[in-house]
């Protein structure tokens, strides 16, 4: 499957063809379509979903819950997107706004969908086991649950982004300068050559291509050898004496020098630290924004409110929850 002929669930394109996505994310190719079919779906999943909250309580609560299920996700992204686009911005990432919201709401689908797929179970204790207090908590599992894994999508987007170069340019800059180096430099008719191990500690290092490697001769002189230019590219990890493959080019080096390892950053780029940092952000955003819209669920003890009065918080009602049960 391909991006160019989408399947017509967003859902089960993002599921079955995860690298489609991210490539028509990283060539900002049809976005605009692509995001708000993700917007619509994600709003009719919640939408159910939220339905089924409501259900508890009565039909007129399962309307608003409903309403204010996808409510919650939408604002919450309102509110934290503009932080995601301005972390990257500062840090010299080059992600447009239409490919930050894609992705976010790649992640935002996913977890609707999830959590919709779960609407059955949830129904199902509801009808035969309606206490209160345990439905409150089983489906705040779900939704947490659910959650996870969309934000699994959202890092693991970020992640070929970062691959491409939109995280961390300058890297990226270097790696692909690195590795433009023709092999063709090197003389095709060179061999393996190898540096004498200086003492009973050296270790096996491969040698990378084009470089030249200093020999000793009996005078005490040096000499350069030429390196192949089809070495593979792994490096050596270990203990002295460990076998290498037949006709494996290796220079010997002081034993303790740490590995050089070629094309990878010696970092992980600060967008990605920051990725995290924003989901934690997104999160405590998130639960409150639920505390101020709630009840989702409806105490059956209480008479109908589209909102409650703004006391307390969420972590303090759930606490209070497992220890009524």
């Amino acid at each position: 499957m391909s991006g160019d002929r989408p399947s017509p669930l967003v859902i089960e394109r993002i599921l079955r063809d995860r690298a489609g996505i991210w490539q028509q994310v990283v060539a900002e190719r049809d976005l605009n379509a692509l995001t708000g079919r993700m917007l619509a779906s994600s709003a009719i999943a919640l939408a159910c979903y939220g339905a089924v909250l409501g259900a508890f309580h009565s039909p007129l609560m399962a309307l608003t819950s409903a309403l204010k299920l996808p409510l919650l996700f939408l604002v919450t992204l309102a509110i934290c997107l503009p932080t995601l686009y301005l972390f990257n911005l500062v840090f010299g990432a080059r992600l447009s706004v239409r490919q930050s919201l894609a992705l976010v709401m790649v992640a935002i689908t996913v977890t609707s969908m999830l959590a919709v797929a779960f609407a059955p179970i949830s129904l199902f204790f509801l009808i035969t086991a309606p206490d209160y207090g345990f439905f409150k908590l089983l489906n705040v599992a779900i939704l947490t649950l659910s959650a996870l894994v969309g934000l699994r999508f959202l890092t693991g987007g970020m992640q070929v982004l970062n691959d491409h170069g939109l995280l961390a340019p300058e890297v990226a800059t270097a790696q692909v300068d690195a590795q433009a180096v023709p092999a063709a430099s090197t003389p095709a008719a060179a061999t393996p050559a190898a540096a004498p191990a200086t003492g009973q500690n050296a270790e096996p290092v491969a040698v990378p291509a084009g470089v030249a490697l200093a020999e000793s001769t009996s005078n005490g002189a040096t000499t350069t050898a030429p390196a192949l230019a089809h070495v593979p590219a792994q490096w050596s990890g270990q203990p002295a004496g460990a076998p290498l493959p037949p006709g494996y080019p290796v220079a010997q080096r002081p034993w303790g020098t740490p590995p050089v390892r070629r094309g990878e950053p010696t970092q992980r780029p600060a967008s990605m630290t920051l990725l995290y940092i924003w989901i934690l952000l997104f999160g405590f955003v998130g639960t409150q924004l639920a505390w101020t819209l709630r009840p989702f669920f409806g105490d059956p003890g209480q008479d109908f409110a589209f909102f409650r009065s703004i006391d307390g918080n969420f972590y303090a009602e759930i606490l209070r929850t497992i220890a009524n049960l």
